[in-house]
């Protein structure tokens, strides 16, 4: 969820209504882009006193996020408030990120509740993802996935892609209204498109199980790479295990290996313990008892159901001091919550 918009009331207005501006308020729209954010704060001020919601919603930005003034969320509200009561939709989404995150003061979801509607009603995007966020969760509301699923539908048909892969998943897990595989897919490549991992990793397990889609491994294994590029760690868990078991690709354990430990250093559990088998058996990788031991006792303590007995059967093999020097270091990846952990 954004927590506020980053995006001044010049470049709002341009994309939503191709307004133009003239005289005072376009001195202080190239004032901010100039960075003279004290002369621009002058006239956005002067400007929102006399009651131009477009300066009033500038000004609000300004204090917000410290352009030419300190950090003032009581005041920020303020303004924002006086812009959304003249109608502009992007103030009265802000405002609703506001009160949910209790800026400028305590916490009201109902007032969020209130000015996400009233800024979606007028096609806010933005709005339309936090309502039906809310709806979905069931935050200070009746929890309501059809109304969840509605709200989705508006905020993905305006390209959010985070909508378009939260629809998705409403679809394929028949949340609010029938299954819809067909539905997911389409939902998941538009988002996907967008660069949004969830929704590239998503899409690949709808090619593994053959869902809405003829199965196939090796597309699989190009939407599991796209996410695991992007950082997603059960993509690059289950781009590792393609690799591992040559499913989709040719059998390659380095790079199994170069995944999994790519997962296994997000704390995916899964991989973990998959690495620590590669490493007793040599795969990708001279034999190491140590590191096997290492990954399997973490995956054991995150409770894999088979590691505890694998970790215990390479143990058998292992010298004592072997074994407290792995269990030393499983102790060290603790500390760090597996950061750096080889």
């Amino acid at each position: 969820m954004k927590l506020l918009s980053l995006l001044f009331l010049c470049i709002a207005m341009m994309l939503r209504a191709g307004a133009t501006w003239s005289g005072a308020f376009e001195d202080g729209v190239a004032a901010q882009k100039d960075g003279d954010y004290a002369n621009a704060l002058k006239i956005f001020g002067s400007l929102a006193a006399q009651g131009d919601a477009r300066a009033q919603y500038n000004l609000a930005l300004m204090y917000a996020h410290e352009r030419g003034v300190a950090r003032d969320y009581p005041e920020a509200l303020k303004w924002f408030h006086l812009a959304a009561a003249q109608g502009i939709a992007s103030a009265q989404y802000n405002l609703g990120v506001m009160y949910e995150n209790g800026l400028g003061g305590a916490r009201n979801h109902s007032q969020a509740l209130k000015w996400y509607r009233l800024a979606a009603a007028q096609g806010d995007a933005d709005a339309q993802y936090n309502l039906a966020l809310i709806y979905e969760r069931g935050r200070d509301v009746k929890q309501d996935y059809a109304q969840a699923r509605k709200w989705f539908q508006l905020a993905a048909a305006r390209g959010l892609a985070q909508a378009q892969f939260n629809l998705g998943v409403m679809y394929a897990e028949r949340r609010g209204g029938a299954q819809d595989y067909a539905g997911a897919l389409k939902c998941y490549r538009l988002a996907a498109a967008q660069g949004l991992a969830a929704a590239q990793y998503n899409l690949g397990m709808m090619y593994a199980n053959g869902r809405g889609v003829a199965q196939d491994h090796a597309e699989a294994v190009n939407w599991y790479r796209l996410a695991a590029e992007r950082g997603d760690a059960y993509a690059q868990y289950n781009l590792g295990l393609m690799y591992k078991n040559g499913r989709g690709i040719a059998q390659d354990y380095v790079q199994a290996l170069k995944w999994l430990r790519l997962a296994a250093t997000q704390g995916i559990t899964g991989a973990q313990y998959n690495l620590g088998l590669m490493f007793a058996e040599g795969q990708g990788v001279g034999q190491h008892d140590v590191r096997a031991y290492m990954w399997i006792d973490l995956a054991a303590e995150s409770g894999n159901a088979n590691a505890g007995r694998v970790r215990d059967i390479i143990g058998k093999r292992m010298t004592p001091q072997q074994v407290a020097e792995a269990r030393k270091s499983a102790s060290d990846c603790r500390l760090r919550n597996i950061k750096g952990c080889e």
